[in-house]
């Protein structure tokens, strides 16, 4: 049985991240919370035209020209795929330190082993720490510290040993 409070804290953790829909099920009560109108954007691309065909009988109008638009450029993405990822096993809030004047868990070129604490996930008022899992070196933190966090968002990447 789910209490009020959990609840609620449920439906504002929900509201404040990207989650359009949550199902959580509890001692045979399932819970379903889904934000009301869901937009979805769609990009659509318009076919480059070289040259427009214009008959001499019609009156005289340009020919138009279009260009597709051009995607950005993005710089070059490091390759991640011998990294291990540390991802967050639930939604709520990522914390870098046990407390604020604390100092943080790890630090990028941190080693850490399979049972290094390297963050704390707050989800319904309750700390729970998060271990490497893996043995090896913290090469990149992908949060900033009081982020909301989703189930399954990378953490932390780990060149492991």
């Amino acid at each position: 049985m789910f209490k009020l409070s959990e609840i609620k804290e449920l439906i504002k953790l929900v509201d404040q991240t990207s989650i359009h829909e949550l199902e959580i099920e509890n001692e045979g009560v399932k819970l379903a919370i889904r934000k009301p109108g869901r937009t979805e954007v769609v990009n659509v691309q318009t076919p480059q035209i070289a040259h427009t065909y214009v008959p001499s009988a019609a009156p005289a109008v340009p020919a138009v020209q279009t260009a597709a638009p051009q995607p950005e450029a993005k710089p070059a993405a490091a390759d991640t795929s011998h990294l291990h990822r540390i991802t967050s096993p639930m939604v709520g809030t990522f914390y870098r330190a046990p407390s604020p004047e604390a100092p943080s868990f790890v630090n990028v070129g941190d080693r850490v082993n399979e049972k290094t604490v390297v963050c704390i996930l707050e989800a319904m008022k309750l700390m729970n720490p998060l271990e490497a899992e893996v043995k090896g070196e913290i090469v990149e933190i992908l949060v900033e510290n009081g982020q909301l966090v989703e189930f399954g968002q990378p953490l932390f990447l780990v060149k492991p040993e």
